[in-house]
Parts: C-alpha cells; structure tokens; sequence
C-alpha cells in the first residue's frame, strides 16, 4: 500500500471514529441532562419533520407540550403500562420472556413486545425502523437510562414523546387536541383510548376511532382495573 493510501485510510478511520465517539457522547449528555430536564424534542420528532420537508409538506409540524408528572392525570400512565408493559414498575429494561420468544421461535425475526423503556430509549435517541443494528443501540440506550432515570422519570419521559398523531407528540399535546382539556384532567376512558392508538398513531385515530380501537380501549380498561387502578401508580410511586 503506498503511503498516500495509508494516508487516506488513517483520516478515513479517524474521521469515523472521531463521529462514532461524538454521537456516543451526545447520547450520555443527553441521558444525564434529561434525568432532570425537559426533552425539548425527541430523534422521532426531528425524523418526522424532516421528512415531511423533503417531501414537500411544509404544513406539517411535530408539536409538543412538555409536562411534568404532576400535571398528568395518573390514568395516563395506568393506560400505557396496562397496554404496553405490565412489568415495567419491576423489570430492568426488558421483557426477557419476550426475548427468549424471539430467540426460540424458527423465523428469528424481530418483532414488538417492546418494553416502555426501550421505546423511550428508541424515541428520545434513535431513528425508526427495524433492524440488529438498531436493536443493539436501543438496548445499550435502555441499560444507560434504566441504570441513570428513575422508573417515574422514564415515563414522565415517554408521555411526553410518544406519537398520539399527525404531528402529535406527548400526552399534553394529545389531550388538548382531541379532548380540549390539560392531560391533569383526562379521565380513565379517555387515557385508555390514547393508550390504545399508539401501536399505530399514524394509522389509528382517537379522533374517529374504529371498532378495533373502541374494542383495544375496553381491553385497556379491563386490565387497568384488574392492575388495581390508580392505587397501582401510588404502589410503585409513579
């Protein structure tokens, strides 16, 4: 190898691994800055928006409102933790039953059963999409903001990122677009029925929900009572 190519392959490796290290370091600063302060917009948001502007839809904005726990009635929470993940006051991150499924079963593909962690590690930080490279990063994110945030934080965090909609973003943002009222104030039916769009909120409305949502929202609600209701959320103090 001449020594101009020597040359070119040590700034190529350089380059890359200066920008490997600065993109791991914007992710610790950003897992300590937001065990406290408010996530002004998450990787999800920005990926949303940049995309509607390259495909030509200026009109779209990713909106959101951020709240803390206080102001969000504890139905909300109740409603995703009953939809999503049952475990989540008492699990490190994962659903290793889930894990195990996938490893086990003939296709290996990846599939949901996402924790709540893992999606808030994957909106805050990470692009969308599925793939091992994706996987892998999401879960070092979850270690890093289950070892740093409190599980309340976590999901103060994921209320106020989760997609409810076209250019809607956090609970805030979703109560007063389709309930005309503060997230403090949304009823146990109501949090449920968000809750039960957001495996798709694109797809999904809350707005003009179909069958399978009001039937997904009546499901939410069963389990949210067998989980003990609002006395779940003051049991694991969230």
């Amino acid at each position: 190898m001449s020594q101009r190519k020597k040359s070119l392959a040590q700034r190529i490796r350089f380059w890359l691994t200066s920008i490997v290290l600065t993109v791991f370091g914007i992710w610790i600063a950003g897992i300590l800055l937001f065990s406290f302060l408010p996530v002004p917009f998450s990787a999800v948001m920005t990926e949303r928006q940049v995309g509607a502007w390259l495909s030509g839809d200026f009109s779209y904005v990713a909106h959101s409102d951020w709240v803390s726990r206080n102001e969000i009635s504890s139905w909300m929470p109740l409603a995703v933790i009953a939809s999503e993940d049952q475990t989540f006051p008492t699990h490190w991150g994962f659903d290793v039953q889930a894990i195990q499924s996938v490893l086990d079963s003939e296709s290996g593909q990846m599939r949901g059963a996402s924790t709540l962690s893992q999606q808030t590690a994957k909106n805050v930080f990470l692009w969308a999409g599925r793939s091992w490279v994706r996987k892998g990063l999401e879960a070092m994110l979850t270690v890093g903001i289950e070892t740093v945030w409190s599980k309340k934080r976590i999901i103060t965090v994921y209320l106020n990122v989760a997609e409810f909609g076209e250019g809607i973003f956090g609970v805030e943002a979703a109560s007063q677009r389709y309930f005309h009222k503060p997230a403090s104030r949304l009823t146990m039916s109501e949090a449920a029925l968000l809750a039960a769009v957001l495996p798709n909120p694109v797809r999904f409305r809350a707005d003009r929900p179909s069958g399978y949502i009001l039937q997904r929202q009546q499901w939410i609600l069963r389990q949210m009572r067998q989980l003990g209701g609002e006395g779940f959320i003051r049991q694991h103090k969230l």
